[in-house]
């Protein structure tokens, strides 16, 4: 037993095999020494007056009298442990290994491996992100690991800003082994002595890398180049690029020149991947004719296949994860229980299954993968991965930056509610030289900003129109009281988002977003001071000084924008160029592109 202890005390080596070919003779002639003196020891001092034959000799002796050879072995047993014990300290041997998988965890045991090969990498890590570790807490900010956004988070401003470089250490979702080997051979292997041995596959991946980074790089300078052609100058920067689609000049964009290009570079490199995993309903399905119509749009229209799906992996620059948050609220909740555990409980485990199917999670801890919820729950789902909440780009129409919505990270989803869904007859409106009513809104009591809109205009204005049902007296519709309103009130309900805000784009008339916290859909490219109007709460009770101080011709050019950008708002089936799918598709290309993924060696 001695000897078996010494022999798992070894320490692995790369010469371990010729080791093990040596000693184990030598184990087997000591372990019968061993044998042989026990018997020998008990027989002197048990039996003493008994003749013992010792090799070739034959002697008489007290057991207390033990012979020289007796004592010969006994140091002999000394031997294995002098033999084994040679080799370098930090070589962990099976017998270590086998202790700390009993103390640790499996995900403990290979981070700890994995540190062994990872001293030189962390002095890389320190030197290129000395304050940006990526947090574990959701209650923690969300580290800078998007690069081209200042504060007002602007397209041109990609032409500033370098993206930054992303070094991520070994995801704690991880399936491990005990030498991080995987069956698709896209990950390291890490020998017993904390060596780094390279799998031929990760080859494969650095130049998959460079070439990603070459391609976003390519994207990056003919955008910052398009910047430099700002909104109404004479460059030939659109000549350059005929497009019978092309967006409008006009103060609508940020710059109109930018968002363009933008566009066609990722119409021409940017592929998004799906995963199969999961089942329907809840996977691969969601709502299409409700007030979470855009989650169910945009799951099924990827489900479909169109120019940015991809079924490589390789090929794509983000992941898609298909579930739909509204379709586990109707099978997974139960209505009155304020529990929403088994919804993020699902979600982590979706998490758990794919980044233990797949390296693409672990290798950018979620940070290159996307979800999209359009229910009010969609962002507390995120929260039980702490990676999802902090890394993912997540397209939620709840875009709350109280509640953790980061606009340099994820996207602001418009919300629609289509009844029958279809858009037809929600589109279009008269002139504004025909419509009388100043401003109108008509929607239940849902939170404390709704509450104050009542208490301060509800039957005290003919002129603001505000009520918390519509009256049948009125013999008209809610369509029919957008069309004929200059201004319709966006209030916030429970949560910031509403379906006012596109349902008045869609009636061409302008939206006065009346919110706290929240960031309007695609502010990245549109600038919504050129065609809505924005009320804070506390200025709620001056809401008529507010819009009567816009002069009339003011307000013509207001409704006209809201004329333009209203194809940006548009459901289309099948997509066209520029409509709302593909509005969202580009503000998720410029959070990849805004990102540098740099994976653990």
């Amino acid at each position: 037993m001695l000897c078996l202890f010494n022999f798992l005390a070894t320490p692995l080596s790369p010469h371990s095999t010729y080791k093990i070919y040596i000693t184990l003779p030598v184990f087997f002639v000591l372990e019968s020494n061993c044998v042989w003196l026990l018997l020998h020891l008990y027989t002197y001092y048990y039996y003493p007056n008994k003749t013992t034959k010792m090799c070739s000799l034959k002697t008489k002796r007290k057991a207390h009298y033990p012979p020289y050879v007796i004592w010969v072995s006994a140091l002999l047993l000394f031997i294995p442990i002098v033999v084994t014990s040679l080799g370098r300290p930090a070589n962990p041997s099976l017998l270590s290994l086998i202790s700390s998988y009993r103390i640790l965890s499996r995900t403990k045991l290979i981070n700890s491996a994995a540190s062994l090969s990872g001293k030189q990498h962390n002095k890389w890590f320190q030197e290129n992100e000395p304050d940006q570790q990526l947090s574990s807490s959701p209650a923690t900010k969300p580290s800078a690991v998007h690069g081209y956004y200042y504060s007002n988070g602007t397209l041109d401003q990609v032409s500033h800003v370098t993206a930054a470089i992303v070094a991520h250490p070994p995801s704690p979702l991880m399936e491990n082994k005990e030498h991080a080997d995987r069956s698709d051979g896209k990950e390291k292997l890490l020998r017993g002595n904390g060596t780094r041995v390279v799998a031929s596959d990760a080859v494969n991946n650095d130049k998959r890398e460079r070439r990603v980074e070459a391609i976003l790089a390519k994207a990056r300078s003919a955008i910052r180049e398009a910047s430099s052609a700002r909104n109404g100058s004479s460059s030939n920067m659109i000549s350059s690029h005929q497009d019978p689609d092309y967006v409008p000049q006009g103060p609508i964009y940020h710059n109109a020149n930018a968002f363009h290009r933008s566009y066609l570079e990722m119409e021409k490199v940017f592929k998004m991947y799906v995963y199969s995993e999961g089942e329907p309903p809840i996977f691969h399905n969601g709502p299409c004719r409700s007030i979470y119509s855009t989650e169910g749009r945009f799951i099924h229209q990827m489900e479909k296949g169109n120019l940015f799906r991809t079924n490589d992996p390789d090929e794509a620059l983000v992941y898609f994860l298909p579930f739909s948050v509204v379709v586990m609220v109707q099978y997974l909740h139960i209505p009155g229980a304020h529990d929403m555990h088994p919804i993020g409980r699902t979600v982590a485990d979706y998490i758990n299954l794919i980044s233990s199917s797949h390296p693409f999670w672990n290798r950018s801890l979620g940070a290159d993968h996307l979800m999209l919820s359009c229910h009010d729950w969609g962002p507390y789902s995120t929260t039980y991965v702490p990676n999802l909440f902090n890394n993912s780009i997540r397209v939620l129409c709840n875009a709350n930056t109280s509640e953790g919505f980061n606009p340099r990270k994820d996207v602001s989803l418009p919300e629609i509610n289509l009844k029958t869904g279809e858009i037809a007859g929600l589109i279009g409106g008269p002139s504004p030289s025909r419509r009388f009513v100043l401003a109108f809104f008509a929607g239940g009591l849902h939170g404390h900003i709704r509450q104050v809109l009542l208490d301060q205009w509800k039957d005290r204005d003919p002129d603001i129109l505000v009520y918390d049902k519509l009256p049948s007296s009125s013999g008209k519709s809610y369509e029919s009281m957008l069309r004929n309103s200059r201004f319709c009130l966006c209030p916030s309900g429970y949560e910031v988002a509403s379906p006012r805000i596109v349902e008045a784009i869609y009636a061409e008339c302008v939206p006065v977003l009346i919110s706290d916290g929240y960031v309007a859909p695609f502010s990245d490219v549109l600038n919504w001071k050129a065609f809505s109007v924005a009320v804070d709460i506390k200025e709620i009770g001056n809401l008529k000084k507010i819009l009567m101080g816009i002069s009339g011709s003011q307000y013509v050019r207001m409704q006209r924008r809201v004329k333009q950008v209203q194809r940006h708002f548009v459901i289309n089936g099948p997509p066209k160029r520029f409509d709302l799918f593909h509005m969202i598709v580009h503000s998720i290309w410029l959070r990849r592109l805004n990102l540098r993924v740099h994976a653990r060696r």
